[in-house]
């Protein structure tokens, strides 16, 4: 079967469009989304994507639990979040259709697969009678697609199963989108001839497939409008499609090239961080060691150890995995060596909803180890951003002999944006100077906690060098000597010491954008609500309404312009996944009446909810 040619139909011109693809955990909605996002980039538009999907591997077929989606926002202009309402919804059944209706805004297009609204389908979700002929979807634009049984009937000459014909749906569905947006398809024929490769039959039947939704749209009178999405102007430059863990990977990749050490990764799978584990196990040839570990402290350990050999130790987690690598983020703390921890993190408590986004660990890697054991703290506030807060994180570590914990969530380490390749020779130079000869006054003697005078690092010393022997472990060591010490003024002293390491990293100020200089309302930020945020406010400075916007990225120590930045203006209203924490310590820390606005849902804010409060803060200061 080949794609029909383009007809006569009417082309409409759209600056954007927010479109959702819905059904089972099984109906390949996350591959139909990233094949779609794909085809997508390549056009040049704008994109930023929001998955969503249960944390069963395998939820109960046609359940409301079981809804997995995908939901796709494109334009030709900069956007910043993956868009609060889809103007398009693809239904694969009753479940998918019940679980995302209310996200709908009215006249909004929505495309059902009728082969699945069978009445025992309707019953499982709680509907009496079928939506599609009860009237209770008058306010929409509905297109019923016969998309199981069509696809069936595209692929009967083919010697495929009837099963696996039905499991191509997903293709036709791509397909039927695919002309109905004027994407290009070449690459995902290409993406379906390499991953079913070892099936020649498998790639026949979804590449038909494929075809037959493009020939539908194209042939039937129900779509008689195809639309196009101009590119986005973007500065100059070669982009790719990418998520916020492949972001961060590279990252770090990039992190071991810049700085000449190896990077070893010591990893325990859990949701959502094991992406990065999966990524970091492909670049082998940069130098890159991975090690799947049997639990979190064992991930830990292993990064540690490698830190202390020689290595730029890395360990992913999550939440609950924070929580058991605590006791060995206070070691390193006690041993000063860099190490890198990234929290990715999810809805909690305790296995809480893993594929779920939430920003509640701050209390935790900003306090959560026993003792005074500060560590460095920064947030990337995209996908894209992953790259950059990776090289920070560890150009922190590896100068400052620290750890650092990187907070990212579900929302930034799944969801993707277009990332401009930078340019390697303009990264951060992050080579480090190891210890090579004795530092004493007289010549021989090394003293493994002698500062250096600028960042109060001590040195790092790679164990087999001759003569710079020394003791490591978690009892507290003496000034300079790091002999095992119990002196009272001693400790005093080290603890502030370590407490002064991180408080005077210098780190750079905060931006403000606050475009005409008269707005009174400041709204602070930090990881993933940058983009809900500065969505917000745009539509408030579009309507006349001043409102500023910051972003922090380094949340310990913060920025040393802070203080200022907020008392400039006469309210400062801070947005979070959580019930207020960045809002406790600002309040803590500069003595400011912050305005916390929370919810902890498991999803995303909308830049409409944030608009409507600010609109309200700013009506009232």
């Amino acid at each position: 079967m080949t794609l029909a040619p383009i007809s006569g139909k009417q082309i409409r011109q759209l600056d954007r469009v927010v479109i959702r693809f819905a059904g089972d955990s099984g109906d390949g909605m996350q591959l139909t989304g990233d094949r779609f996002t794909s085809e997508t980039a390549q056009l040049g538009n704008d994109i930023s994507t929001l998955p969503n999907f249960p944390a069963e591997i395998r939820a109960p077929a046609g359940t409301l639990p079981g809804v997995s989606s995908f939901q796709v926002h494109f334009a030709d202009y900069d956007i910043l979040t993956p868009g609060d309402a889809p103007n398009v919804l693809v239904a694969m059944n009753p479940a998918a259709l019940k679980a995302n209706l209310a996200d709908l805004p009215r006249g909004a297009d929505i495309i059902v697969n009728t082969d699945e609204f069978t009445k025992r389908n309707l019953t499982k979700v709680g509907y009496t009678s079928s939506p599609l002929e009860d009237g209770s979807l008058d306010g929409y634009v509905v297109h019923p697609v016969a998309l199981t049984s069509m696809t069936i009937g595209a692929l009967a000459e083919l010697a495929v199963s009837k099963k696996d014909a039905e499991r191509a749906k997903n293709m036709f569905a791509l397909g039927l989108l695919s002309w109905m947006y004027s994407r290009p398809y070449a690459s995902t024929l290409r993406f379906l001839e390499r991953k079913f490769a070892a099936r020649p039959e498998l790639v026949a039947a979804n590449v038909a497939a494929f075809r037959a939704g493009w020939n539908f749209g194209e042939t039937t009178e129900d779509f008689s409008v195809r639309y196009e999405v101009a590119p986005a102007r973007m500065l100059a430059g070669t982009y790719r499609n990418i998520t916020g863990n492949q972001a961060l990977s590279l990252g770090l990749v990039a992190a071991g090239v810049r700085s000449g050490l190896p990077v070893f990764l010591g990893a325990y799978p859990i949701t959502p961080a094991s992406d990065i584990l999966h990524e970091l196990s492909k670049h082998k040839r940069f130098g890159v060691v991975t090690m799947q570990a049997e639990d979190e402290i064992a991930a830990v350990g292993a990064a540690l150890g490698a830190s202390y050999g020689g290595s730029l130790g890395v360990t992913t987690t999550s939440g609950p995995g924070v929580a058991l690598k605590s006791e060995t983020i206070s070691l390193a703390v006690a041993l000063e060596l860099p190490l890198v921890i990234v929290d990715v993190q999810r809805a909690g408590p305790s296995t809480g909803m893993p594929t779920k986004t939430e920003q509640a660990d701050l209390n935790m890697a900003l306090y959560g180890r026993h003792g005074e054991a500060p560590v460095a703290v920064i947030a990337p506030r995209s996908p894209a951003d992953c790259f950059h807060a990776a090289l920070e994180a560890a150009r922190i570590a590896l100068t400052y002999r620290t750890p650092v914990i990187l907070l990212s969530d579900n929302y930034v380490a799944n969801g993707s944006e277009p990332w401009l390749l930078p340019d390697v020779a303009s990264l951060p130079d992050l080579r480090v100077r190891f210890a090579t000869a004795p530092n004493g006054e007289d010549g021989t003697t090394f003293l493994p906690y002698l500062r250096d005078p600028h960042t109060l690092a001590r040195p790092w010393a790679v164990p087999g060098t001759p003569g710079l022997e020394h003791r490591i472990g978690g009892l507290e060591k003496a000034d300079k000597t790091g002999d095992i010490s119990y002196d009272p003024a001693n400790h005093d002293f080290m603890v502030r010491t370590r407490a002064a390491r991180i408080d005077t990293i210098p780190v750079p100020d905060v931006e403000v954008e606050d475009p005409d200089g008269d707005a009174r309302v400041l709204v602070l930020g930090w990881g993933s609500t940058y983009g809900p945020i500065g969505a917000a406010c745009r539509g408030l400075r579009q309507r006349g309404l001043p409102v500023a916007q910051a972003h922090l990225r380094h949340l310990a120590p913060m920025p040393g312009n802070l203080g200022d930045v907020l008392a400039a203006y006469d309210r400062v209203v801070i947005p979070e996944m959580n019930l207020g924490q960045l809002a406790h310590v600002i309040r803590a820390k500069y003595l400011v009446d912050a305005i916390g606005y929370n919810q902890v849902r498991g999803l995303p804010f909308t830049a409409a909810e944030l608009e409507t409060m600010l609109e309200e803060v700013c009506k009232n200061v």
